[in-house]
C-alpha cells in the first residue's frame, strides 16, 4: 500500500521546466529577417489590380453555336447594336449536341470553327454565363482568327461542356436551321465562319 502511494505522489509533480537556451539555437537566417527594416523585402512598383477570381472572365470569347449569331449575343448583352464578330477556330475540341445545343468536349486533333467577340466588361461575362446555364463554363483557350487580320491568334475563353455526357448524342449544329426553328430572322449579317 506504501507503494501505490508512491506512485500516485510521483505521478502528481509537475514534469520539471527545461534549462533556459537547452538545445535552442535560432537560425541565422530568421535573425536576419527579424532585424530586417520594413522596406527589405520586394514590392511591386505597380501591385496588379484586385479581381475576384470567381467572376465571369472578360477578353476574347469564342463562340460555336446560338452565340455566334450577333443578333442573338446583342439582345443577351443588352447591346444598341449588332456587335461585330470575327471568324475563328479552335483546335482539340469537337462538338456533339446536348438535345439541340452544341456542346464543347476536348478532343485532340480537332478543329470548330465559329466566332469570337471581345467582351469587355464582367457583367456581360456573367450574362454570357447564366445563357449557358450551369451545364457549360468559361474555359480559356487558344483563338485563331481566320479573317487574316492582326491578330492572328489571341487567348481567350470558350464555354466548354461541364453536364451529364450521357446525355449527350452525336450530330452537327446549324445556327441557320436552329434560327428558323426559333422564330429568329435570318439575314446577312449573321456570321459564316467559313
Amino acid at each position: 500500500m506504501v507503494t501505490s502511494t508512491r506512485v500516485d505522489v510521483e505521478e502528481k509533480r509537475p514534469p520539471a521546466s527545461p534549462p533556459e537556451n537547452a538545445g535552442l539555437k535560432v537560425s541565422p537566417f530568421v535573425l536576419k529577417l527579424q532585424s530586417a527594416p520594413p522596406n527589405y523585402f520586394y514590392q511591386a512598383p505597380n501591385p496588379p489590380p484586385i479581381s475576384d477570381l470567381f467572376s465571369a472572365p472578360i477578353g476574347p470569347y469564342f463562340f460555336y453555336g446560338t452565340l455566334s449569331d450577333p443578333s442573338m449575343l446583342r439582345d443577351i448583352l443588352g447591346l444598341q447594336s449588332d456587335p461585330e464578330l470575327r471568324p475563328a477556330y479552335i483546335m482539340g475540341y469537337e462538338c456533339k449536341l446536348w438535345g439541340q445545343y452544341p456542346a464543347l468536349l476536348d478532343a485532340p486533333g480537332s478543329t470548330i470553327e465559329g466566332a469570337v467577340y471581345h467582351v469587355q466588361t464582367v457583367d456581360h461575362g456573367e450574362r454570357l454565363a447564366a445563357y449557358e446555364t450551369d451545364n457549360y463554363h468559361a474555359h480559356p483557350c487558344r483563338i485563331h482568327y481566320s479573317d487574316e487580320k492582326e491578330p492572328s491568334q489571341d487567348f481567350g475563353y470558350t464555354f466548354k461542356f461541364v453536364g451529364n455526357s450521357n446525355d449527350l448524342s452525336e450530330g452537327d449544329f446549324d445556327l441557320k436551321v436552329w434560327l428558323k426553328r426559333m422564330g429568329r430572322k435570318v439575314g446577312v449579317n449573321n456570321l459564316d465562319p467559313k
